[in-house]
């Protein structure tokens, strides 16, 4: 796999490099501020690249808003958001607008190599990666008009493992309930969302995040 990445930590961005390559991938460039990532991906568009959500020159969501432009400049390059914090208001946008290829991990809940360079293949091919917290974080909403207040808790928690990426099969085992239960569950969702009724896959419940920024 051909990677680009992107954080201002030296020592974080080093130590990567070294893992990424001896696990057999190729690291086509390692930099350090947002535009150099933009301009990188121009220049070598590799299958992933690899973020940090506050950089330079303002450290704050300079990271993310590149990563949006890749994605949206180059789709076909797969984008795994690295970071410690959950910018809500762009995660939830590249999550909608970009829902496959995509992951967002947090330093430190990546406690397994091999989960990091897992999540790393599966956006590679095509899937969605998201760390529970950012899943919590994001859900995490209180204003009185938001449409997630009028889900039930069951319902929230069936919500939370289809942005997590879980099919309902996995969910029905996860939750110990039965399948037709959840898929229920799902289209409750889906008609107190206003969402239209469509064919239920895991993956489209991430068009749901949209209105974590209404």
């Amino acid at each position: 796999m051909r990677l680009i990445l992107a954080d201002d930590a030296v020592l974080l961005r080093e130590g990567l490099i070294r893992l990424l390559e001896e696990a057999g991938h190729q690291v086509v460039a390692a930099v350090g501020d947002a535009e150099a990532l933009v301009e990188a991906v121009a220049a070598d568009r590799p299958d992933v690249a690899v973020v940090d959500v506050r950089m330079p020159p303002g450290h704050s969501d300079e990271g993310l808003r590149a990563a949006l432009e890749i994605r949206r400049r180059w789709p076909g390059v797969g984008i795994v958001v690295l970071s410690q914090y959950v910018e809500k208001t762009y995660a939830a946008e590249l999550l909608t607008e970009a829902a496959e290829g995509v992951g967002y991990l947090l330093k430190d809940r990546v406690s397994e190599v091999a989960d990091f360079l897992g999540a790393l293949e599966r956006v590679r091919a095509g899937g969605t990666v998201i760390d529970p917290e950012v899943v919590r974080q994001l859900l995490a909403r209180t204003s009185h008009a938001d449409p997630l207040a009028t889900l039930s808790e069951r319902e929230s928690e069936v919500l939370r493992q289809l942005a997590q990426g879980y099919a309902n099969s996995a969910i029905a085992g996860n939750l110990h309930v039965s399948l037709s239960t959840v898929e229920k569950h799902v289209n409750a969702i889906f008609d107190k969302l206003d969402l239209p009724r469509t064919p239920v896959y895991s993956r489209r419940v991430l068009a749901i995040l949209r209105y974590l920024d209404g």
